[in-house]
Formats: structure tokens, C-alpha cells, sequence
């Protein structure tokens, strides 16, 4: 691989934005800048991707309801929301390899702008849709080019920072997913039925038939303002593509092929199958079913009334508490991650983040048996806010975990492998992970399992089985080689 101090025989600058992976950097002592505008654009990507996972979230459920999928069983709106949620994760699983495999040979911005204009559709689809499989078809077409952003987003940070300056650059993203996080439960909290809440703006019949079209359109505007952004102002970070543009602009003479192109090239499959790569994809992995189970179970807690083992709340305050999450994660992560990073390590930031499930799925049986005893009060509200702060803490290990993964790359040209490789895994367990969860809690309540907190307990054990796995990965996340 060719070093930072090398300078390559065309006269070029290939290491204008020098990956993680450029070991050359790595005794570099002072942070590289980073290219603010070009990061802008991969977190604008990034807050569409969590607008889009989140802005079904406060009213799916009573979607389901009006849809009158249940006959009437409260019991069973669990496994319907679950199930649609599922059907996303598992397209997303089944073509999120193949993205980040075709973006390695290429280029990043043409397979990005390709799942963002097709998301955009899919979107005014399920805001049009009016049967149960007609909203799974939608959402299944939304999960696949989903897939899309959560793989280049993660692709192209890697490669528009170095060792040096990664948890600078991480640490925003947690800011432009919370972002994302509060647009995405305030928009689908405040914008659905609006015949009823702005009658004066939104009238006739089509807003009574499409009652919930209104806040799929506002997440389709917000997508396609990604999609211009990333047309006019994103350039291309793949490093071989990117070399080849800039030797094509210098002149008309033949390519001068890299001495690197050999060990730069995209390596097999297989060679990936290792522990140095399988043991940050098995954490991602474990992280991201309890981050589903958690997400998925919470709205259906909120909604759920209070003798079922719920809280009984409208899809207004739903959205108000996730959004809150939003506001209060970006904020404080954006603020601690890289320091506590610099100080600890990925690896304990990691540890730590892991270790706050074992009390958010504690808590929601207390809080419970508080409501049905004294109803909502001041103590709920407390417990309610107690969660969200731990929640908060719980999302830097997607930012530390992505650290892991992108040092564990082979190569640059294999970092879309590595990273699809990992977000594959992540979206499989996805997959199970909503409708499992969700059918856990109904069957719980059904059968008064552990007085129908029995899928706490269960989550509760995953918990620790994960912070045990943990400990397995590297101490230190930078690249040997």
C-alpha cells in the first residue's frame, strides 16, 4: 500500500482524502481537518436514512387498528406492526451486499443517488397505501434501497478520514442521525389524520382516505433535498475511481497505473471470512438486535394501554418522547464521543454502551406497574427520562463499533465489502428481530408470562450475552499494516 509520504509517479495527489486505512497516518499526531463540506453531505445521507427507519414508528400502530387487520384484538397489533418492520429489515438484508459490492467497483455517488430517488418513491407509496400487504409491499421496496444509505454512508466516512481524525468524524454522525431521530417521530406524530388536526388547511376527501399520505410526503421532500445535494455537491470517494478521474482530467495520455493497484483491488469474499472481520460484524450484529427490539418494542409499550402492560399514550406524545431522544442524543454525543474515545478507546466506549441495555429493558416493567398503580405521575415521567439518558449512552456504540469495522478492512477497495459484510449480518438479525420481539411481547401478555414482562427478561439476557462477546474485540482499532 502506498504510504502517505509516497508521492505517486503521475504527479497526483491520490491521497488528497486519506482513509482510515493508509497506515502511513497513523503516527500522524495532529488531526487531519476534515473536508466539512463532503462529511455534510455523507450526514445529510445519514439523517434521511433515520427519518425514513422512524417516521412509521408513532403511528403504525393504530395504522394497524384502523386497518382493522386484528379484528379488534388489541392483543395482536404487536405481531402486524412487527411484521411490517421485519419485511424491511429482510429486504434490506437480502440487496445491502450487493450495494456495497457494486459501489467497490463503481463508485460511491451513482448507487447512493439511486437509493435515495427510489426511496423517495417508495415512501409516497405507503403514504398511498390503503391494505396490509400493500404497506408491506411499500415498506419491503423502502428497506431495500434503505440498505443503500446505511451501507455508503458508513463506506464513505471511512473514507474521507484517517486515524487521525475518525472519532471527530463519527461523532457528527450521531448529531445528524438524531436529527433524523426527532424529524422522524415528530413528522409521522404531528402530520398524520391532518383533516383533524389543521381542518382548515387539509380538506376534501382524499386527506380521509389517505389519512397518513401527508407525513410520508414530508419524508419524501426531505429525501429528494438529499438527492439534489448529492448530485451537485458529493464527489466520488472511492480511491482507485477517484485516481482514474483525476489522471483522465490531467491529460490524454495513457493511465499511469498505481504501483498499490494490485494490493488495492477488492479482494474475494472469502477473504473476509477471519476473525479480524467476523468479530466487530458478530458485535455489530449483537448490538443491532438489541437496538430492533428495543426500537420496536418501545412505541408499542408507549401505545399499549396501561392494564395490558403499556402506557396508553397517543401517537402525539409518542412522537414527542422519541423525538425528545433525538434532540438529547445528538446533543451529548456530539460533545463526548470523541473524548471519551481519545481517553478510552473504541473498544470500552463500545463495552459501556452495550452495558446500558441490561437497565433500559429493565425499566419498562417498573414502570408499568407504577402507572397501573398510581397512574401516570411525576415518577413515570422520571423513569421515562432515566431511559432516554441511558439510551442516549447506548447509541455511541454504533459510532465505536463503526471504528472496529472500518480498521478491520483488508483494504480501501475492500471497505465496501467490509462494511456491507457487517451491515448484511445487522439487517438479517433485523429482519427477526422486530417481529420477534414484538411477538414476544404479545405472547407474554397473552399467556401472562412473568406477569407478562417475560420479553424483558429474555432481552435482559441477550444483554449480557453481548457484553460478554465484547470483550473479544481488539484493544486498539487502528490498522497493523
Amino acid at each position: 500500500m502506498m504510504s502517505s509520504s509516497a508521492a505517486p509517479s503521475d504527479g497526483t495527489n491520490v491521497n488528497e482524502h486519506t482513509p482510515l486505512l493508509d497506515a502511513g497516518q497513523q503516527g500522524q499526531k495532529k488531526p487531519t481537518p476534515l473536508p466539512k463540506l463532503q462529511i455534510s453531505i455523507v450526514l445529510l445521507a445519514l439523517l434521511i436514512e433515520s427519518i425514513v427507519m422512524r417516521y412509521v414508528y408513532p403511528y403504525i400502530n393504530q395504522l394497524i387498528r384502523e386497518l382493522d387487520i386484528t379484528g379488534g384484538d388489541e392483543r395482536k397489533v404487536g405481531y402486524y406492526a412487527g411484521l411490517i418492520e421485519s419485511l424491511f429489515f429482510s429486504t434490506q438484508a437480502l440487496t445491502i451486499l450487493y450495494w456495497s459490492r457494486t459501489s467497490d467497483r463503481i463508485g460511491r455517488k451513482p448507487v447512493l443517488l439511486v437509493g435515495i430517488f427510489g426511496l423517495c418513491l417508495s415512501m409516497l407509496c405507503f403514504g398511498l397505501s390503503r391494505t396490509f400487504w400493500a404497506l408491506a409491499l411499500s415498506r419491503c421496496i423502502a428497506g431495500a434501497l434503505n440498505g443503500n444509505i446505511k451501507v455508503m454512508k458508513s463506506i464513505m466516512m471511512g473514507e474521507l478520514t484517517d486515524s487521525t481524525n475518525i472519532a471527530q468524524g463519527v461523532a457528527l454522525m450521531p448529531m445528524a442521525w438524531s436529527i433524523g431521530a426527532t424529524l422522524g417521530p415528530v413528522i409521522g406524530g404531528t402530520l398524520e389524520h391532518p383533516e383533524h388536526r389543521f381542518p382548515n388547511v387539509f380538506r376534501g376527501k382524499f386527506w380521509s382516505q389517505f389519512p397518513y399520505f401527508l407525513p410520508s410526503a414530508a419524508a419524501a421532500a426531505c429525501t429528494m433535498i438529499c438527492f439534489l445535494a448529492i448530485f451537485l455537491f458529493l464527489n466520488e470517494t472511492l480511491p482507485r475511481k477517484r485516481t482514474q478521474d483525476k489522471s483522465t482530467a490531467l491529460n490524454d495520455e495513457a493511465l499511469d497505473v498505481p504501483e498499490n493497484a494490485v494490493e488495492d483491488a477488492p479482494v474475494p469474499m472469502r477473504s473476509l471470512f477471519v476473525p479480524s472481520v467476523l468479530i466487530p460484524v458478530a458485535n455489530n450484529a449483537c448490538m443491532a438486535t438489541l437496538d430492533t427490539a428495543m426500537l420496536t418494542l418501545q412505541p408499542l409499550f408507549y401505545s399499549t394501554p396501561i392494564e395490558l402492560g403499556g402506557l396508553g399514550f397517543d401517537p402525539v406524545t409518542i412522537g414527542f418522547w422519541m423525538g425528545s431522544f433525538g434532540i438529547v442524543n445528538g446533543v451529548l454525543q456530539t460533545i463526548i464521543f470523541a473524548p471519551l474515545v481519545h481517553r478510552y478507546g473504541p473498544k470500552s466506549a463500545f463495552q459501556f454502551s452495550i452495558a446500558c441495555f441490561i437497565p433500559i429493558f429493565s425499566l419498562p416493567p417498573i414502570t408499568n406497574i407504577i402507572a397501573r398503580q398510581y397512574g401516570i405521575n411525576w415518577l413515570v415521567y422520571s423513569l421515562l427520562t432515566f431511559s432516554l439518558i441511558l439510551t442516549v449512552l447506548m447509541h455511541m456504540a454504533f459510532s465505536s463499533i463503526l471504528i472496529h469495522i472500518t480498521a478491520a478492512a483488508p483494504n480501501k477497495r475492500s471497505l465496501g465489502a467490509t462494511n456491507g459484510l457487517a451491515q448484511t449480518a445487522a439487517s438479517i438479525v433485523r429482519t427477526f428481530g422486530p417481529a420477534a420481539s414484538t411477538s414476544m411481547f404479545a405472547y407474554s401478555l397473552q399467556h401472562k408470562l412473568l406477569g407478562g414482562y417475560a420479553v424483558y427478561v429474555v432481552l435482559v439476557t441477550m444483554s449480557v450475552f453481548s457484553l460478554m462477546l465484547s470483550a473479544k474485540l481488539p484493544e486498539s482499532a487502528e490498522k497493523k499494516v
